[in-house]
């Protein structure tokens, strides 16, 4: 072996500033993604539940053709950013055994990003519906737009940029140590 080299994959290693085999990455990478998937799965399920009672609240049958619409197209993402969000574990079961866990990682990696797509939209839209019958006002759309743009910008938005200034950064080849992080 080369003086200074592990044995471990040097591809991994130079793309990631770490000392680690594709397996050590894959379960460090699936490890990260649960982590991030516990916080984004528990508010997808407790506003998912929190929109099924609506249903059975006494106000709820006075609600007009759009907002009853608007409700049934809220809990219809909710359902399918729970789903997606929960998809992992599904994925995790099939998988187990098969030597796949970086394939596993990409496949989840993915369906956690549609399920935030999906849980933003739940939120901007059960927004809309809390604020029209809430206030009555037209700015209640208005509202709930500038709230679904905070979102973009909270989420795509504002990690685009970093990864641009990571990518323009020209220290960014230097090992990696105090304050900097290579995943």
């Amino acid at each position: 072996m080369p003086p200074g080299t592990t044995g471990r994959s040097g591809a991994a290693s130079a793309r990631t500033g770490r000392r680690e085999s594709a397996d050590e990455r894959a379960d460090r990478r699936w490890n990260d993604l649960l982590q991030e998937v516990r916080v984004a799965q528990t508010g997808s399920q407790i506003l998912f539940g929190f929109l099924l009672s609506v249903v059975f609240m006494p106000r709820f049958a006075q609600l007009g053709a759009f907002d009853g619409g608007l409700y049934v197209l809220t809990v219809v993402l909710g359902a399918l950013a729970t789903g997606a969000l929960t998809a992992p574990v599904s994925y995790h079961r099939l998988f187990a055994g098969h030597r796949l866990k970086p394939q596993l990682v990409e496949a989840a990696a993915r369906l956690v990003a549609i399920g935030l797509v999906l849980l933003a939209l739940t939120i901007g839209t059960a927004l809309l519906l809390l604020l029209r019958v809430a206030t009555g006002s037209a700015a209640a759309a208005w509202i709930a737009g500038a709230v679904m743009a905070w979102f973009a910008a909270c989420w795509l938005l504002l990690p685009v940029l970093h990864l641009r200034r990571h990518h323009h950064d020209p220290t960014r080849d230097r090992p990696v140590g105090r304050g900097r992080s290579p995943d």
